[in-house]
């Protein structure tokens, strides 16, 4: 059973930096698309960015230019490097397995709280 687990979050100010990361066991790293989502109090689950299993990556229009997501076959993890960081990023961020909201396998969430 695919398990994830993710690392990284905390508060920071804005305008700040946080990389997440996301380590992997369970199944076969290299064969899985993976997917970093978050969601804010009150609000849906949001699709933040996706890397394919080639590295191609697609991103959230509200983190476009901020956020980048990559992976690590060798270590299993995939990361989120966040840059600019703004309060309205501020929400539980989800690793999960798959490039879309549905089906795969999710983490348990790390907080990220972006406030002066």
């Amino acid at each position: 059973q695919l398990q994830l687990v993710e690392s990284g979050g905390g508060l920071v100010q804005p305008g700040g930096s946080l990389r997440l990361s996301c380590a992997v066991s369970g199944g076969i790293f290299r064969f899985l698309g993976m997917a970093w989502s978050r969601q804010a109090p009150g609000n849906q689950r949001e699709l933040v960015a996706t890397i394919t299993t080639g590295g191609m990556t697609n991103y959230a229009d509200s983190v476009k230019g901020r956020f980048t997501i990559s992976r690590d076959n060798g270590k299993n993890t995939v990361f989120l490097e966040m840059n600019s960081l703004k309060p309205e990023d501020t929400a539980v961020y989800y690793c999960k397995s798959g490039t879309s909201l549905t089906g795969g396998s999710w983490g348990q969430g790390t907080q990220v709280t972006v406030s002066s």
